[in-house]
């Protein structure tokens, strides 16, 4: 109620004509479908620091680990699958006619399993290697040892294609731009304690959008949003995905 409160003139005007929509996810989306999140008990990285398996200079000291943990990550995806949030989202983009990015912190490759389409991995996708040579990636399905060659320049120097912190993320340029014309930012499962993702509801808000949260708790950035909902993703994300379209259809 909050959005169409503060911004609702600007919303109407959106169901009428569609404008423009950027989506950020994190690892709450993901974690109904049973994939671990970053932070708190069970996470992701539970028995490893973030130092020992997420840093350019983890890969150099020790990149038998590195490897290693993305190989179980990889191997993981096959024991999970989309949730109705993801679903949701993909059904948004097939029929959403306005301007659509959907950006992902995770790593996952649900939101391309649901069939989304219109979307950027900004932190890299587990399914993808990188050349730490020529910098080319390729897609990746099984194990990859330390030592693999590039299919492009023969380097023997593939590495996990995960942006590692301290490392720029993916397409930023590209983000930045979407979020300047936005009409509407939605953050879905998100901490908001990551950046530069974490300043993306602030970027929004400069440019004029209307911004909303879909969160199963406040998020460390909750403040910033117009309006927060908060629930699991499965049931907030198709309800709002459903009224985003119905007001289209009218």
């Amino acid at each position: 109620m909050g959005l169409l409160r503060l911004h609702g003139t600007r919303y109407r005007r959106m169901m009428r004509d569609p404008g423009s929509i950027v989506v950020l996810t994190g690892a709450g989306i993901s974690a109904e479908s049973g994939i671990a999140t970053f932070r708190g008990p069970g996470g992701l990285w539970e028995g490893h620091r973030v130092d020992d398996v997420c840093t350019p200079e983890a890969l150099a000291s020790d990149p038998d680990l590195v490897h290693h943990f993305y190989d179980l990550r990889r191997a993981a995806l096959a024991a999970v699958e989309p949730n109705a949030a993801h679903r949701a989202l993909a059904r948004l983009d097939a029929a959403w006619p306005g301007a659509l990015l959907i950006v992902t912190q995770n790593v996952d490759d649900l939101h391309e399993r649901a069939g989304t389409r219109r979307m950027i991995h900004m932190h890299g996708a587990l399914k993808s290697a990188l050349c730490a040579a020529c910098a080319a990636r390729q897609p990746w399905q099984g194990t990859l040892p330390p030592g693999t060659s590039c299919s492009v320049c023969g380097a023997p120097m593939l590495r996990p294609d995960i942006v590692f912190f301290g490392e720029i993320p993916y397409a930023m340029e590209m983000i930045e731009a979407a979020l300047a014309r936005a009409d509407l930012f939605v953050s879905i499962g998100t901490s908001g304690a990551v950046y530069p993702a974490a300043g993306f509801v602030r970027s929004a808000r400069h440019y004029g959008a209307a911004t909303l949260e879909l969160n199963l708790d406040p998020s460390e950035g909750s403040s910033f949003f117009h309006e927060s909902r908060i629930g699991p993703a499965g049931l907030l994300v198709p309800a709002w995905v459903d009224a985003v379209l119905a007001g289209v259809a009218a």
